[in-house]
Order: structure tokens, then sequence, then C-alpha cells
């Protein structure tokens, strides 16, 4: 039989290119088109047993997935505004100027009781203003409780008054090819539901990801899916929606949610203490390229090179040396020094951890307790005399997986010799007399401090320059 005459929706979003989508916005554009199709009538039943239907599950797990409303207010620069004679002859008042930027996603009820909701830390980050809409229609405040921008998780509290929520299953268990369903709030057009498969598991080397050990489902999800809810077939939470990839911003049938027991750990330590704390090896590696491992007694370029271990930090508590190749942490195996910073940001402080090692072409295990990380740093006159005022400090595990090397500048007392200088907090000190420093070991050991020009590269704010210390 034809079926009735219906109406299609196209929405248009930003053209993009391939990559990671994560809007707080988008634009959209309706176009109707008149068509007919074919359409199969499915029987009520087959023989005597009706049909499956996921409609009861569904009817369970929708009252825990709510809409996210965030507002956040940006200050808008305008040269016009800001200058003294446009002010004077144009009567321009001489006052900040903002915009109001909004941002929707969604969110699940994790604990009823205290009003516990967890999304994504991209759809409330830097929010002035975080609204909650549940399924019944209630509009409540909500306030932010903590976030972690590494697992892009964020736990918030609404009022906790005839809620419902979901329980959490143990997503170690899932397995490629079981049943998932996915539901949230996309491109804001209210609750909606649909359905996949797991595609692939402990998925990583995302780029722009932050900490990755996503599922991956062809269950649909697109903008305003954030911070939703990936469930099981019984209606238990397996993960947290967070990122699709996409050629366009729509979806194109691979999809990527947080693992339900990684949302779980960052929910109990942002309820603890407010914050993440990850456990550290204490370590600084780089890849093994295809001539680096035969030196190394390797079969193939695998793995990650130890180039440093930090002063009192667990890995040299276990025994771990420069020139030690990082095969496998825990029975998984390490295909570079990414993914070893990868892995080690997914564990808890105090976790005991085995790595697999190789060592004069010999291959090794050893036991590694797991510590909180410790920065090193100095003061800048300890150094050099031009450097005084100045705090200087080794980067975090956070930065140097974003590929980042040098000194850090994490304070610099105003009107001090490194602040005369142009020096300034967040500084990032990559070279001096034009010879890269990776740390601040290395800047310690320069000989160039010595030297009467001591001229540093400077990276703020994306940009690079010279920076003469006199």
């Amino acid at each position: 039989m034809l079926a009735e005459p219906f109406s299609r929706v196209v929405t248009c979003l930003p053209a993009t290119g391939n990559r990671w989508w994560r809007p707080r916005r988008w634009l959209q554009c309706v176009v109707l088109v008149a068509a007919t199709s074919a359409q199969a009538v499915l029987p009520n039943a087959i023989g005597t047993a009706p049909l499956p239907s996921l409609a009861p599950m569904i009817e369970r797990v929708t009252p825990a997935v709510v809409n996210i409303s965030s507002k956040t207010r940006v200050k808008v620069r305008d040269p016009f505004a800001d200058d003294p004679f446009f002010q004077h002859f144009f009567g321009m008042p001489n006052m900040p100027r903002e915009r109001i930027q909004q941002s929707l996603g969604s969110g699940v009820i994790v604990d009823a009781g205290r009003g516990h909701v967890l999304t994504n830390n991209h759809v409330v980050d830097g929010a002035d203003d975080i609204e909650v809409t549940l399924s019944d229609g209630r509009t409540l405040k909500a306030t932010l409780i903590g976030t972690d921008p590494d697992s892009d998780v964020a736990l918030i509290q609404i009022p906790a008054q005839g809620l419902k929520a979901l329980s959490l299953a143990d997503s170690n268990k899932l397995r490629v090819g079981d049943f998932v369903v996915a539901v949230g709030n996309p491109f804001g057009l209210g609750q909606t539901v649909t359905s996949g498969i797991v595609s692939a598991l402990g998925r990583s080397g995302l780029q722009g990801l932050g900490v990755q050990n996503f599922i991956q489902t062809d269950a649909s999800i697109n903008p305003g899916n954030s911070g939703g809810a990936l469930v099981n077939l019984n209606g238990e939470l397996i993960g947290i929606n967070t990122a699709i990839f996409s050629p366009s911003g729509g979806n194109v049938g691979i999809g990527f949610a947080i693992p339900s027991m990684l949302a779980q750990d960052v929910m109990q330590q942002l309820q603890q203490f407010g914050e993440v704390r990850r456990g550290s090896l204490g370590i600084e590696a780089q890849d093994v390229d295809a001539e680096l491992a035969p030196l190394l007694g390797l079969v193939s370029a695998r793995g990650a090179l130890v180039t440093r271990t930090a002063p009192g930090s667990a890995a040299i508590k276990a025994g771990v040396k420069v020139g030690d190749v990082i095969v496998a942490l825990n029975q998984r195996r390490i295909a570079s020094a990414a993914e070893l910073g990868n892995t080690e940001a997914l564990l808890p402080v105090g976790k005991t951890v085995f790595l697999g090692v190789v060592r004069d072409r010999k291959p090794l295990t050893l036991s590694v307790e797991l510590n909180p990380e410790v920065v090193a740093h100095l003061a800048g006159d300890h150094l050099d005399p031009r450097l005084a005022g100045a705090d200087l400090g080794d980067l975090t595990s956070k930065l140097r997986r974003q590929g980042l090397t040098g000194v850090i500048v994490k304070a610099v007392v105003e009107n001090s010799r490194a602040w005369r200088n142009g020096l300034r907090p967040g500084d990032l000190i990559a070279a001096v007399n034009r010879r890269q420093v990776p740390n601040l070991g290395a800047l310690q050991a320069a000989k160039a401090l010595a030297a009467s020009q001591l001229l540093l590269t400077i990276v703020r704010d994306r940009r690079a320059f010279f920076v003469q210390m006199e």
C-alpha cells in the first residue's frame, strides 16, 4: 500500500569538515518536501506471540533523562567603544558590553535522593545559569557541584523532589554487538530515543577529546544529545553520550559515549573532593619509530620510550629507568607515548598497576603504585637574577598530553625584575638563547643562563616571540 504524503525536515548545519562535533548551538534550515513512499505494515503479532518492543523499558528510562539549558555572559570588546575619542565625542558610555551565549544539552539523574545529574563538561562549562527541564515539564534551577574537563564529565544538582534515577551498569562487561539505546535532546527538539549496537570498545586516539576510553555506537547521536544517556536493554546506564564523528555536524552512525564506570569514578571524586585526582607514573616518554625499534630489541615500532623520570615519582620507586620501553599497562598494549598518557590518566591515585617493559632487549614486569602528580617548581632567582620574581615549573601531564614541552611561568610578582622584563603568568618558556628546554631540569642545566645575553622564546596565547632578559 502507499503511505500518505508526508513532510520531510532537513536540518542544515554549518559546514565543519570531518571532526568531532560538540556544538554549543546550531543553525537550522527547514525545507518541506512533499513526497510519497511505499510503506510495509507490520503485523501486531507473529502467531500468538506479540512483537517485541522497547516501549516498556523506555517508559522507565525517560523520566531520568533531562534537558539542560545553560547561559554564559561573555564580554564583548568593541574597538570604537573602547576608544576615549569616540567615548567623548559620541557620548558612548565607558561600560563593559556583554552578550548571552546559550548551550543546549542533556543529562541523566543518577541519584534521586540528592538530585544529582551527570552531564558533559562542555554542556555547562563556564555557565552562569543552568536550567534543567524534566520529562514531566518542570524546569528547575541547577547548581554546579564540579567538573572534569579532561574526561568531559560534570555533576550538577537540582531540588530532589519527585525524581527518578537510572542505575549504573558495569560498562566493563559490555561486548561489541550488544544492543543499546540513546536518549537525549537533539537540536533542542525535545526528548528523543534512538537505538543501535555497540560498534567498538576502548576507542581512543581521537584528536582533541582529552582522556579517552569511549564506547562507539551507531545509535543516532546528534547535537544536543551531549550528556544524555546510553542504556542497555535492561534500562541501565552504560554511558554518557559525548561526541560524534561527522563531515557535516549531523549523525553518520559514529557516536561516542563515556563508559559508566569512568563516569562513576569521576562523579564520586567530584562528590568527595570537588575535583578529580588522577594517579601519575611520573615519567616522560617518546614514540618508538622504525629506526629505534631494532636498536631497542623490538619486533615492531610500538611502545613508549622513557626519556625522563621525575624525582620521587612512582616510576622511580618501582624501578623504571630511562631507556625502558613500556609496551603494556595492566595487560593493555601501549602503542605510543600518547596512548600511555591517556591510559595513565584513566587511573586513580593509589591504584597498583603492572607495566610491561622491555629493557636491554629483555621483557620485564614491574608493579607500580600510582602517586598523586607532583609538579616541580623553582623560584626564578635560584636560576638567574634576571628571572627574579618568577615562579617556574614543569608542565602538568595534561599539558604534556597535548604535545607541549617547555617550562611554565606559574606566577610573577608585579614590578619584579622578571615582570619588568615582560614575563607574565601562564607564559611558556620554550627555549633559552634559541636552544629548546623541554622541562625544568633542562632549564636548570642550561649553560645559557651564565651568558651575558639571556634571550627567552616565549609562547603566549598561541603566539611565539622573544623576550630579552636584562
